[in-house]
């Protein structure tokens, strides 16, 4: 699964994106950031606030506790704000 990161969340893990095999239990978004979080202290840092994140699988924006099912794309970004 290919996991994109934007804007302050990029910048704290150190990388735009990352290719990685989740373990089994990792259902949900939520599991998924979670399971992130414990890859390396920026991962922690950047992922630590759940509430502050958003997720969009395969470019559709969705909740997080939507489960992960087949996406082979996840991305990972604070909220956006338009002016």
């Amino acid at each position: 699964m290919r996991v994109l990161y934007f804007a302050w969340v990029r910048e704290r893990i150190g990388t735009s994106e990352e290719v990685v095999d989740p373990p089994a239990g990792v259902e949900t978004v939520a599991d998924l950031i979670g399971w992130l979080a414990g890859r390396s202290d920026g991962h922690g840092l950047a992922l630590a606030a759940p509430d502050r994140l958003r997720a969009a699988l395969d470019q559709a924006f969705v909740p997080l506790d939507t489960p992960l099912g087949d996406a082979s794309e996840v991305a990972i970004f604070p909220p956006v704000t338009g002016g």
